[in-house]
């Protein structure tokens, strides 16, 4: 078996990211975004496919931390004869993507060794190797270029650059590993302590501006760090993960292309930068989100791509044999073309926190949700995929409806409060329908509790989400009996499951592992409930998941205690931030978007 999921730490320069492996190894990285084709893809295949190595030959000891306040790796690497501290990197110029490693002695001496096996377009190209005049390697394989630039001496065998050295205390060797595109000029030679000098002062500068939230501060700055860096510095838009095709069970199918930005995450995204204090970033997110859904309604995606690209065809790679043998690899992913009502309610959700938040206003974004309001009238109360994109038959989800009903409810706000036009009278009254309506066929009187869909008796995990968006208040019995529910049923080792997937519901072969978000949402039921203790004890034990540089994956195999699913996932990320400012503060993101100022239905069926 190769490296764990919780093996790996990301670097990245807001342009792409890589994964870094502890043995010291790159085994994920495509240039130049998020959800370009890997030139390392190790990740998912094996050495042969892409990886770049810089590690002791012979045995060691790792311990590794990111610098205080910046997504600068450092990796401290102990052998029997010493110790050398590995510092990883990515930067970026115009038009240049660079990838720095420093090697520093810090006692004794090490024999230290490098192989670098370049393969582009996903591990399945090899590039031509040529020396430039001044000594640097190129590696050339299409539009792509990389320059390798190092003191030490290298030799190419078998489509492999190698080199080894040794190192001593207080000596220091260092690698650049610049792309670029093959037709344009070649970059300079990087100057390192300035690129390191100036990624170390961005990050310090940037995270200064999060808000304290109590015992948990340090634990929400490295995942806001983590979100930053699944930001496109460009684009303003934030990618759930960032691989592709990491499982859900290992073995399995459910393997999906997360380098996408999903609708889903438009509000919790808002409220986590509003809530640590970063305006900005918050902007900027609601400027992507505009750009991505303006034009016709009907033509609405629950994704889009890094810079609002629609067509996000899916496809499997089947030169990759998958991690750890789960297969099939896919790049691409054709849940973009499902219906998914609740992104509705996000999208309008996300623009009414943005008003509330005192964001600059934006002409064309009341006429953009008028457009969506209006075509939610005509299709909400279809059947949809929810929001587990179940490639099964399409069904009424209750949290589907219930995202519908938060739409119609912040559009009456929005007039309400900031004095827009509209035609509020029927938005109320599609609100109070679509409400009755969950009331009356996605609560089940036997069960005494929501359900997953209409008229049945299946749970899951996004009913924890009714109390939090503000459809009942969190002392309503049918949101108590729902939360009791899910925690005889839906809890395994302490986690919430999003659904029992042995019910086929989603059109797939059984079995995941516990999605973490959804553990978070019981967290922050807790906090709406008072149960301060309870909420407090699941937080401990969700942050106790993270590996040992703070990052989570989205999903978690409570029998195997292993991370799954895409890495580092910002769904996780995400509702950890949340969580940590909801325990911590009376005025936390749970408590802003569960009031309902105008219209709070307290009354019990």
């Amino acid at each position: 078996m190769g490296n764990l999921i919780e093996d790996y730490a990301v670097i990245g320069n807001g342009e792409t990211l890589a994964l870094v492996s502890k043995s010291g190894s790159i085994d994920w990285l495509g240039f130049p975004r998020f959800d370009s084709p890997a030139c390392f893809a190790a990740l998912l295949g094996h050495c042969g496919n892409g990886r770049w190595l810089l590690a002791p030959q012979g045995n060691s000891k790792v311990k590794r931390k990111y610098r205080r306040d910046t997504l600068i790796l450092e990796t401290d690497v102990e052998t029997p004869t010493g110790v050398v501290r590995i510092s990883d990197l990515l930067a970026f110029r115009d038009g240049c993507s660079d990838l720095l490693r420093l090697v520093k002695g810090v006692r004794g001496k090490v024999e230290m060794q490098t192989e670098l096996i370049v393969r582009f377009d996903n591990g399945s190209v090899a590039p031509w190797a040529t020396r430039l005049d001044d000594g640097r390697l190129q590696f050339v394989a299409g539009a792509d270029r990389l320059i390798l630039e190092t003191s030490v001496p290298l030799q190419g065998k078998d489509l492999r650059t190698l080199g080894s050295f040794v190192i001593s205390a207080d000596q220091e060797v260092r690698f650049g590993l610049s792309w670029s595109r093959s037709f344009h000029k070649v970059p300079g030679p990087l100057a390192f302590d300035e690129r390191m000098n100036k990624a170390t002062r961005f990050w310090n500068k940037w995270i200064s501006q999060a808000k304290e939230c109590g015992d948990w501060t340090e634990d929400a700055k490295r995942s806001l760090i983590t979100l930053k860096a699944l930001t496109h510095r460009l684009t303003g838009g934030i990618v759930a993960a960032g691989t592709t095709s990491l499982p859900e069970q290992m073995g399995g199918t459910r393997n999906w292309d997360y380098r996408y930005c999903w609708l889903r995450d438009a509000t919790f995204t808002l409220y986590a930068f509003l809530s640590a204090g970063f305006l900005e970033e918050a902007a900027a997110w609601r400027s992507w989100l505009l750009r991505a859904v303006a034009g016709s309604p009907e033509d609405l995606q629950i994704m889009y791509g890094i810079a609002g690209e629609r067509r996000l065809d899916e496809r499997e790679i089947d030169w990759l044999l998958g991690y750890e043998h789960s297969a099939p690899v896919r790049v691409g992913n054709a849940a973009a073309q499902q219906l998914q009502l609740d992104v509705y309610g996000e999208v309008i959700d996300a623009f009414y926190v943005a008003r509330k938040a005192g964001l600059p206003a934006n002409a064309d974004s009341w006429a953009l949700e008028r457009a969506l309001l209006g075509h939610l009238e005509t299709i909400w109360n279809q059947a949809d995929a929810g929001i587990w994109e179940v490639r099964g038959p399409l069904r009424h989800f209750t949290h589907s409806k219930v995202m519908a009903w938060v739409a119609f409810d912040r559009a009456v706000r929005s007039v309400e409060e900031f004095g827009l036009e509209g035609p509020v009278d029927r938005w109320r009254e599609l609100r109070d329908t679509i409400h009755q309506q969950v009331c009356d066929r996605g609560f089940n009187r036997d069960k005494d509790c929501f359900v997953q869909c209409y008229d049945n008796d299946t749970l899951d995990a996004s009913l924890l989400l009714i109390p939090l968006v503000g459809f009942l208040p969190p002392e309503d019995r049918r949101i108590k009996g729902t939360i009791a529910a899910i925690e005889a049923s839906l809890i395994q080792g302490g986690l919430v499951r999003r659904y029992h997937t042995s019910e086929g519901v989603d059109g797939l072969p059984p079995g995941e592992g516990a999605f973490l978000a959804c553990s978070f949402w019981l967290v922050d039921n807790y906090v709406l409930q008072k149960r301060y203790d309870r909420a407090k004890t699941l937080f401990k034990s969700l942050l106790s998941l993270r590996n040992d540089v703070g990052l989570l994956a989205e999903e978690y195999d409570v029998k195997a205690k292993r991370q799954l699913g895409n890495f580092p996932q910002a769904f996780s990320h995400l509702a950890l931030v949340n969580s940590a400012h909801n325990i911590a503060t009376s005025h936390g993101p749970v408590h802003l978007r569960s009031q309902q100022d105008q219209f709070r239905r307290t009354k019990a069926d």
